[in-house]
């Protein structure tokens, strides 16, 4: 080593930082999330917590006094029919739904996953219904049930697609449901075309060498590796079964013969229309506690299992 590189090389070796540098990089750090923090909880933490001490009281939402009833809102709710019709109806919506988000997701991922012609393209026609709202896709979808359907109804003679789907007290549910999935399906199909992409080659490979066919490979593969994301796909598909509002205020607004009316749609009538403003979050509350179990289960059956873990 010569006398210039020794003489050079000592120069350039860094002292470690000081603690207090690294305390205030830290800090630094935590400032950039105070924006986010207070944003979160002016317009979460707090409103949640003034909506379930409201949903005590039997404020109408515009007067300036109100009393402290208790319980009375969550009493009369269990004993509302109205409130249980569409309670039912919205866990009915949910099991559909959920089941039909799956299971026409995780087909398109599958399909869209293959080597096929122009399989970008079609990954992005399929996820162009998730840029659009709910109440424009219910908007359109009204003008193609009235005048596009029963054409075809009519042409294939089919009866019951003959006339509106809306119009029917038996099929206005399935109505706002193939909406919905519509929609609904576009997001976690590309949620799954990602966890598909995850799965690693050489997994497959070996259980084709050990005699497994593809039934067995899907099942004991493919399914657990994809469990994670099918469990945020289950608990995001639930809470939009049971928060459903746009589609059918758009599509039905409750009808014919309130079919299709729902929580969310009630809670909408009662705080607006029925100056019954502590009643109506009341009837949220119920939701976000269904909410909670369902999020809860769903996570807790997933708890401690890795991608790939049966």
């Amino acid at each position: 080593m010569s006398a210039k590189t020794a003489a050079v090389k000592p120069d350039t070796i860094r002292p470690p930082k000081k603690a207090s540098t690294l305390h205030h990089s830290v800090h630094v750090h935590y400032l950039f999330t105070l924006p986010v923090l207070i944003l979160y909880v002016t317009f979460f933490v707090v409103p949640m917590f003034m909506g379930i001490y409201y949903s005590f009281t039997n404020w109408s939402g515009l007067s300036l006094t109100y009393d402290f009833v208790g319980f009375d809102n969550y009493v009369k709710l269990f004993q509302d029919k109205d409130f249980m019709q569409a309670l039912t109806f919205n866990l009915k919506y949910l099991v559909c739904l959920v089941v039909g988000v799956l299971a026409i997701s995780l087909c398109l991922a599958l399909l869209m996953n293959q080597k096929i012609p122009f399989r970008t393209g079609f990954r992005s026609i399929f996820f162009f219904p998730a840029v659009l709202a709910g109440v424009t896709v219910g908007l359109i979808w009204n003008e193609l049930y009235l005048k596009v359907v029963p054409v075809f109804g009519q042409a294939l003679g089919i009866e019951f697609l003959s006339k509106s789907m809306l119009g029917n007290p038996l099929t206005a549910f399935w109505a706002v449901l193939i909406v919905n999935l519509w929609q609904g399906c576009a997001q976690p199909t590309v949620l799954l075309i990602a966890g598909l992409q995850s799965v690693p080659k050489d997994v497959y490979e070996a259980a084709t060498i050990d005699g497994a066919n593809a039934w067995q490979r899907f099942k004991s593969i493919t399914i657990p590796y994809l469990l994670p994301i099918i469990s945020i796909i289950v608990i995001t598909t639930a809470k939009g079964g049971l928060t459903i509002f746009d589609y059918i205020k758009a599509l039905t607004d409750g009808g014919p013969n309130k079919a299709t009316r729902a929580v969310g749609l009630l809670i909408y009538n009662d705080a607006m229309q029925g100056g019954k403003f502590s009643y109506a979050v009341a009837e949220s509350m119920i939701l976000f506690i269904l909410v909670a179990i369902i999020s809860v289960f769903t996570i807790k059956g997933n708890s401690g299992k890795e991608a790939g873990d049966a």
